[in-house]
């Protein structure tokens, strides 16, 4: 029972913590005259993948870095089979271009390299390397489109409050970095006692509980109106998970016997469900796809428990 209870305070952690960073992140960001769009591809995904970055760190220094792989692969799959099939609840998705067009090659690619570097049974720091050397690019990428897009963004007025923006940022990454220790000392004990390993407990549960500040911002930016920012932010914290997070678990602590299947089964869902956020010609994501993408997420979680 002890077990569960400190899981459960765990993601609950993460939860609030990710709101709270993602808040302060957001309002310092603006302060800078970044546009949304970018803002929700970079400082929110990052903010709201901090749970992830925490898990990944913590699972890596104990010596289970299998969870930091089966979460950071879980989460890609929760953050677009779930998360935009509840966005997608509500009403279709007008997908903005300059998204579409940084955001989606990356995120596509991020799975299929992982998968490739995997040929050999293991990410080696070597591996990890490679992967955070792409992740670089990709953020000088987006740092030099903000150079030109910020001429345009002169016009918006200082931001307020910026003691409180401070704190809420501080505060969240702290609650952050609890919920990643809290996560991995509840769910190694209860894969220990299902005889569930470490990948699967990561791949689906750990992956759900550190989705849950992307599901706050893609419900609250869809009712506000800003379907750019919950778009950005799925693409961008599946572009972190699989670049940033799992290259600096394999930096510490380097994985090697990895469950081949189940990793398998998580970057193939991985990169189906990414390959469905591609909007038709009229540049909208339609509801249909998101009764898809739900169905996937059920499909994906019967074949990796299946494994066990």
């Amino acid at each position: 029972m002890g077990d569960y209870l400190i899981l459960i305070s765990g993601l609950a952690a993460a939860a609030i913590g990710g709101e709270l960073f993602v808040r302060g992140a957001v309002g310092l960001a603006k302060g800078a005259r970044v546009p949304a769009g970018i803002i929700a591809a970079t400082i929110a995904a990052f903010a709201t993948s901090s749970p992830e970055l925490a898990v990944s760190v913590g699972s890596a220094l104990e010596g289970t870095p299998q969870i930091a792989l089966g979460d950071a692969l879980g989460s890609n799959v929760v953050n677009i089979a779930v998360l935009l099939s509840v966005a997608l609840a509500f009403s279709a998705i007008n997908a903005p271009k300059d998204s579409v067009k940084r955001d989606f090659p990356v995120a596509l690619l991020a799975p299929i390299l992982t998968g490739l570097l995997l040929i050999d049974g293991e990410i080696s720091r070597l591996d990890g390397a490679v992967m955070l050397l792409v992740f670089v690019a990709w953020i000088v990428a987006v740092v030099i489109e903000v150079r030109k897009q910020r001429a345009s963004f002169a016009h918006l007025p200082e931001t307020k409050g910026k003691t409180i923006i401070v704190l809420s940022a501080v505060g969240g990454l702290v609650s952050l970095v609890l919920a990643g220790h809290l996560i991995v000392t509840g769910a190694k004990s209860i894969a220990l006692s299902y005889g569930l390993d470490a990948f699967v407990v990561g791949a689906t549960v750990v992956a759900i509980g550190t989705s849950m500040p992307e599901l706050a911002t893609v419900i609250i930016s869809k009712l506000r109106g800003h379907e750019e920012i919950g778009l950005g932010m799925i693409l961008g914290s599946n572009i972190f998970n699989n670049l940033w997070i799992v290259s600096v678990a394999a930096l510490i602590t380097p994985m090697t016997g990895l469950p081949v299947g189940e990793v398998a089964v998580g970057l193939g869902f991985g990169v189906v469900t990414v390959a469905l956020t591609f909007p038709g010609r009229d540049g909208v994501i339609g509801r249909t796809r998101g009764l898809i993408l739900f169905a996937l997420y059920l499909a994906y979680v019967i074949t990796i428990l299946g494994y066990r």
